[in-house]
């Protein structure tokens, strides 16, 4: 469908946040005056006055926090209007526009830190003390901790003037990604035509059909290696960002500059890629079990997702699926089933379906002064069900973040942000399989859970491991060309998938089609997350109502401590090997259940 032929009930609503784009535009000009220089004098009128009390350190804070939430505001507005409709020209403007003022936002505040830092030591400590910082206690210790990775004002500045320069290539990508990127019709085992989008894509991987399994998976990756030149250059011209930004911050690796400032040591990464790779053998066992099970005599990268469960073939429409959704976070509560139920059921959180030239994918956003918003592209399988309690997991996090945070520290870091969506998936998975199952509805859900375990647990390790390595190759000056990027990918898909299946041509360039590779070490937390969200939901699961009081604690804290004390405090240590250790065996008993069910 074209966006003006969806339906007002099936659109998330944006029109909460700004009725429409003219009031938007509004806002924006009383609140960032984009044709002057500076945007904000109020703030700017502070430069060289940080040290004359903490007073006057915590007018500057509450004017800048004030800031940044307004334009947080407009920002998550204009993306999401973007999204609808990635070709929309005043859509698209107004995009650019609030990003821009995002980069000159940090332009104008690039002098603050320096001078913070730049303070006698005595000072700082005595800022630290002062119970009228008592607000901003955290938020300082945060940049004190920064020092050795601040530079001058002047410094700061141009770096901050160079920022949308070097955010090229992740815009350029999604922009040849979501709207640029056609792929060819494809057919069926029967010779008909089938329309191929990214949304489909999924669909047709777990499709019975192998031999549209097969056509749509060489058709999407041929359609990316057919501009593997480009891709290459944009990816390329990423990682030279990152590297950019560590030899300026005097960061030992990319790496570290990603997880220090959240003081998550590097350990914890290399750590979830030794002990993935030392469970191997358990991912392979099961590639070997889908080989006997579909009594194929070559096993595909294509042949990955389909059930192995051919009786079964669960399909929802959106309003069960949402009913299911609210349903299956009873063990969290009335009073989060009750937000989770108005949000999705009357308030209109979610933009429900694909339309034409909408980004691909789902996820969850909003702002501090708006309701969670949820963009899918449902399609009615089980999939969907699955991806819609997922982000129903990262709405409410932010929901009871932003309703118990101020703003100072209401987003959770990127770290926390994948365990109250895989949790959330623990608990549908929970809630179908106390359900009146049949044997073979049993083995479906989980064969499926396994798949989730291999798509979030081992799959995004193994794009860790990629991630990781061509940041290293490109810190070591070794040019990153499309050979060595898919030489390094298929050496990655043989050792993760093991002897029993055939790793086809077309896979070498799937790191070319994956959003995520543009968010700086974003993927290892799936993994990390995953874990974490298993541990958390068997404590709430046997332990009752002190476990799920800490809990929803957890979700409740934003970023007002440092992400791994957050979940020690909610039970889980992420600096050991326990939680990693334990998905794998978790893995395991399900794979031997699987194998005695089929």
């Amino acid at each position: 469908m074209e966006r003006a032929e969806v339906l007002e009930e099936d659109k998330w609503n944006v029109e909460a946040l700004y009725p429409d784009l003219k009031s938007w535009q509004s806002d924006l000009e009383k609140s960032c005056r984009p044709h002057k220089q500076p945007h904000w004098p109020e703030l700017i009128a502070f430069k060289g006055k940080l040290g004359r009390g903490a007073k006057t350190l915590k007018d500057f804070f509450e004017i800048s926090f004030k800031t940044d939430r307004i334009i947080s505001k407009l920002f998550t507005y204009a993306h999401m209007r973007h999204d609808e409709d990635l070709a929309n020209e005043d859509y698209k403007k107004a995009f650019n526009v609030i990003s821009t003022i995002y980069y000159e936002f940090a332009q104008e505040l690039s002098w603050a830190e320096p001078e913070i830092l730049a303070l006698p030591d005595s000072t700082i400590q005595n800022y630290l003390k002062d119970p009228v910082l008592a607000d901003y206690k955290f938020h300082l210790e945060r940049i004190v901790r920064q020092k050795p990775h601040t530079l001058t004002s002047e410094q700061e500045e141009l770096l901050a003037l160079a920022g949308k320069a070097l955010s090229t290539a992740p815009s350029s990508f999604s922009a040849f990604n979501n709207a640029d990127l056609k792929f060819p019709p494809i057919k069926d085992s029967k010779g008909a035509a089938q329309e191929l989008t990214h949304a489909k894509y999924l669909i047709y991987l777990r499709s019975k059909d192998r031999e549209l399994r097969k056509n749509a998976f060489q058709t999407l990756h041929r359609s990316f290696s057919s501009f593997e030149n480009t891709i290459a250059e944009l990816f390329k011209g990423h990682m030279e960002h990152h590297v950019f930004s560590k030899r300026a911050r005097k960061y030992s690796s990319c790496l570290e500059a990603s997880l220090f400032p959240n003081q998550i040591d590097t350990k914890v990464y290399t750590n979830l890629v030794a002990s993935v790779r030392k469970g191997l053998p358990i991912l392979h066992r099961y590639v070997s079990l889908r080989k006997k099970a579909l009594k194929v005599d070559d096993l595909h990268l294509y042949d990955l997702y389909v059930p192995l469960v051919e009786s079964v073939d669960l399909k929802y429409d959106y309003k069960t699926a949402e009913k299911m959704v609210i349903e299956s976070v009873a063990p969290l509560g009335e009073e989060y089933q009750k937000v989770l139920h108005n949000g999705l059921q009357h308030d209109r959180w979610v933009d429900r379906y694909e339309n034409k030239r909408k980004r691909s994918g789902a996820y969850s956003t909003g702002s501090y002064d708006s309701m969670p918003y949820i963009l899918m592209n449902f399609q009615g399988g089980f999939h969907d069900l699955m991806t819609l309690a997922h982000e129903a997991g990262h709405s409410m996090h932010s929901f009871l973040s932003h309703k118990h945070q101020p703003y100072q520290y209401s987003n959770y870091p990127i770290f926390l942000a994948e365990v109250a969506s895989t949790f959330n998936e623990e608990l549908m998975f929970h809630y179908l399989m106390k359900q009146n199952l049949k044997p073979e509805e049993k083995a479906f859900l989980i064969n499926q859970k396994i798949e989730d375990i291999r798509a979030t647990f081992f799959r995004q390790t193994m794009f860790a491991e990629f991630e990781l390595t061509v940041h290293n190759l490109a810190e070591n000056n070794i040019p990153l060309t499309p050979g060595l990027l898919k030489e390094t990918y298929r050496k990655l898909n043989i050792d993760f998938f093991g002897p029993d299946i055939t790793i086809d041509q077309e896979i070498d360039i799937e790191w070319g089609r994956i959003p995520h590779f543009y968010s700086n070490f974003y993927v290892y937390q799936y993994a990390t997350g995953i874990s974490a969200a298993h541990a958390l939901f068997e404590k709430v699961m046997q332990e009752g109502e002190p476990a799920r009081k800490a809990y929803l604690n957890f979700l409740s804290s934003g970023s007002s401590h440092y992400p791994l004390d957050l979940l020690q405090r909610a039970g889980v240590n992420m600096q050991s090997e326990h939680p990693i250790e334990a998905t794998l065996k978790h893995f395991d008993r399900l794979l031997q259940e699987l194998s005695t069910l089929i």
